[in-house]
């Protein structure tokens, strides 16, 4: 199984550390992975079998956005909610928290190179929904790709002077105090879907019952770092060089709600809103609704002007018939996949039902 160096991987570290996998008889090796890219084609070469993924990465790939139109890439579950944000270098300042007129005011002035971490993928979408919400392009900005871990880095040579991207990264840029947090991703979206368990066609399809029982390990160890105490016990863990690579502090801190926003601006906290990994099941299942979301995105967004059936796409994509058998083994409940919801920053409500409306919403 595949992972990156961030703090949403948790749920997947901790079901190996804490032994779950192995309760449930199975031989699970983690493997970092050096990029999303690196992980797509790694999945779609049967390198790795499954990953801590963008949950948008296989809509991506299946569209012609993040690959070449492959829909053998599968959501199996939800692994968190929340949890992201789009930091901007001290030289912004005057954007504020999550001012967009004053962030529009910032970018037309400076023009700034905007980095993601994938193309079609969750911090990308983030990145272009924020800039179409306050009335600016993404086609004509500068968004180009930084693996999550070298997101800091790019920043501090001036490569970069806004990226989206995971934590810690957003919280190590504020350490070092070369950027500050403009705005987290739960208030773009309160609770959107982040990463999922991404698995092979190959793997599905000959190892479900496998399948299964990773899902089950993965919903235990979830439930686990909802138990908010358990968190400073996954920030060290997570701190460790073979997984994120950072300080446990600046891990725990945001795993917890408390976020420093840097350049004298005031720290907020969130308490529902925080990272989750379950949230009595609700961050786990994968959504249908979600997929269709992310593939009116593309084209709304410019990535894309194809036409892709999106229904027939994420009917393709989302293994709800296995998560909802490992759901069940569990006692986990799973929700209806196909209910509109609303965008917390521009207050729009999409109906899965109908992508359409979203497609051509300016």
């Amino acid at each position: 199984m595949g992972f990156i160096a961030l703090t949403d991987n948790a749920s997947v570290v901790m079901a190996k550390e804490l032994g779950y996998f192995a309760e449930r008889d199975l031989d699970v090796t983690l493997e970092k992975q050096a990029s999303w890219p690196v992980t797509r084609d790694n999945l779609l070469n049967g390198q790795i079998d499954a990953a801590h993924c963008l949950y948008s990465m296989p809509a991506s790939v299946a569209a012609g956005v993040g690959g070449k139109g492959e829909r053998s890439l599968k959501v199996a579950m939800g692994l968190n909610s929340n949890g992201q944000a789009i930091t901007l270098a001290k030289s912004l300042r005057g954007a504020g928290y999550g001012d967009l007129e004053r962030a529009r005011a910032e970018l037309q002035k400076s023009q700034p190179t905007v980095a993601m971490t994938f193309p079609g993928g969750t911090h990308d979408l983030w990145v272009r929904y924020w800039l179409k919400a306050m009335g600016l392009d993404g086609r004509t900005t500068k968004i180009i790709p930084i693996p999550p871990p070298q997101m800091v880095a790019n920043m501090e040579t001036g490569s970069c002077q806004a990226y989206c991207v995971g934590e810690p990264w957003g919280a190590v840029a504020v350490q070092k105090g070369i950027g500050f947090t403009h705005l987290t991703s739960q208030d773009i979206w309160s609770h959107h879907p982040e990463k999922a368990l991404v698995v092979s066609e190959r793997f599905a399809t000959q190892q479900p019952e496998a399948l299964q029982r990773m899902i089950g390990a993965i919903l235990q160890s979830s439930k686990w770092l909802d138990n908010l105490p358990n968190r400073s016990q996954a920030a060290q863990v997570l701190g460790a060089p073979s997984y994120v690579n950072a300080p446990p502090a600046d891990i725990e801190s945001r795993l917890l709600g408390r976020y420093t926003i840097g350049e004298g601006l005031p720290n907020k906290s969130y308490v529902d809103d925080a990272m989750r990994f379950h949230r009595e099941g609700r961050v786990n299942a994968p959504q249908r609704a979600h997929t269709i979301w992310a593939l009116s995105q593309f084209q709304r967004l410019g990535l894309t002007t194809a036409e892709v059936p999106a229904q027939e796409v994420a009917d393709q994509l989302v293994l709800r018939d296995v998560y909802e058998k490992a759901a069940d083994a569990e006692g986990v409940d799973v929700p209806d996949d196909m209910q509109p919801f609303e965008i917390r920053l521009d207050r729009a409500t999409f109906d899965p039902r109908n992508p359409n409306e979203e497609t051509t919403r300016l």
